[in-house]
């Protein structure tokens, strides 16, 4: 059911889905009709796409408490204990303003404040994921954002999933609105009657929500478009092959355009990993998912050598990597690309979606190589502040003026010459 690849010309890498021209001009005229008609817009697409009339969209306390008793105490505990993992590693990731003086008396330095208003897209319906709620909201609450904004769609009895609600109270997020789809993004990026515009829009959605975040993107900023998850196994012979087919199809049960990959030095643990693959597979509820995914993205790579194996992990960038192979710590340092890493046989990249603390929201495909996952970093800006001293200015000045006239900027070096025509006269 699963291929093997050659690890030679093995790429595991996909164009990024752009969207057909039907769906682009689609979220265009979306962005467009909020932008000019807000609320009433936003009206028209709920009750289009989502079947149901609203005239309020903001999320009430008395909706809030409602789905606090609907939430079972051991979710509520596992989603406590998940906040205080994720909220201290973290509180770990903050950075501080700094400023260095100089003998002459010249100041430079860099002020760090928090974006002022975030917004966090919640997929709705059957993909209700708390845990990105938490792994969205809780990197901004650290970095000092006052307002957190979640907008989400509504069932089609007009109220959202109470998990969804209880972990985004927990995280604290200040408001959420049922709106959901590219409607959702125009309404943060332009702001309406109900909803005000943000600086910044994070969190995952179907690919009329991609395409509408690419389409804002410079009007606010965005945290990334990601594509379908994937994982990478790296593993020698000394690995479960229970667990490493149980790990790839953790990830392969999400999507179908999923990818799974388990890059080896074993043969036997190959052959051994396909069977269990099956095996596993037939037991999952998502088993046509997951399946699917394993059959089209999914892939076992045999390599020589652990080093051709690291050559080969490093080229694919997975969003997911786990060693699952003996000292995996004496080889940490050989990984270039990786989202997140996932060191030794208990460390099952499910731990890092729920609950060790670290972020789940991952670069994809590839995007490894030069990007990161969400931090406390996506929340905050950072200015730089100079304060230049008369001695320096006067020391430095025509070097300036030298570098202002090699760019042909002539107001560039007049602004410095005149305040040295000024010293010459003292």
């Amino acid at each position: 059911m699963i291929r093997f690849v050659d690890a030679a010309n093995f790429d595991a890498k996909r164009s990024l889905d752009a969207g057909t021209a039907e769906q682009q001009a689609a979220v265009r005229a979306i962005l467009a009709k909020v932008k000019e008609e807000g609320d009433a817009a936003l009206r028209y697409y709920t009750e289009t796409f989502d079947k149901v009339a609203l005239e309020n969209f903001r999320v009430t306390e008395a909706e809030y408490d409602e789905a606090d008793a609907l939430v079972s105490p051991e979710v509520k505990e596992a989603l406590r204990d998940a906040v205080a993992n994720i909220r201290d590693f973290h509180e770990k990731q903050k950075r501080q303003s700094w400023f260095t003086t100089k003998e002459s008396g010249t100041l430079l330095g860099q002020l760090i404040r928090p974006l002022r208003r975030a917004g966090l897209y919640v997929p709705g319906g059957t993909a209700a994921y708390p845990s990105s709620v938490l792994m969205n909201a809780i990197p901004a609450v650290v970095a000092g954002v006052k307002e957190i904004v979640i907008t989400t769609p509504p069932g089609r009895d007009g109220k959202l999933n109470p998990a969804i609600l209880f972990a985004a109270r927990l995280a604290g997020v200040t408001e959420i609105y049922k709106v959901g789809g590219a409607q959702a993004i125009a309404a943060l990026t332009y702001g309406t009657e109900s909803i005000a515009p943000v600086d910044k829009i994070v969190g995952p959605g179907n690919i009329y929500v991609a395409l509408a975040k690419r389409e804002v993107f410079g009007l606010v900023n965005i945290d990334m478009v990601a594509g379908p998850s994937e994982i990478v196994v790296l593993a020698d012979d000394t690995a479960d092959p229970v667990y490493v087919a149980a790990d790839m199809l953790s990830q392969a049960e999400h999507d179908a355009l999923s990818s799974a990959v388990l890059v080896t030095t074993s043969r036997t643990l190959a052959e051994a990993v396909g069977q269990e693959l099956e095996r596993q597979l037939s037991l999952l509820p998502r088993r046509d998912i997951a399946g699917a995914s394993i059959r089209d993205y999914g892939a076992i790579c045999l390599v020589d050598s652990l080093e051709q194996g690291f050559d080969v992990v490093n080229r694919l960038a997975a969003e997911h990597l786990e060693l699952l192979i003996a000292n995996p710590f004496e080889h940490l340092g050989k990984v270039e690309n990786a989202g997140a890493i996932f060191l030794g046989p208990y460390s099952s990249e499910p731990v890092g979606d729920y609950f060790a603390g670290t972020n789940h929201v991952l670069p994809t495909n590839g995007t490894a190589r030069f990007s990161s996952g969400l931090s406390v970093d996506d929340f905050i800006k950072k200015s730089s502040v100079v304060s230049y001293s008369k001695a320096d200015l006067a020391a430095n000045g025509r070097k300036i003026i030298a570098l202002a006239e090699q760019e042909g900027l002539a107001a560039h070096a007049r602004a410095i010459q005149v305040r040295l025509d000024d010293f010459s006269k003292e």
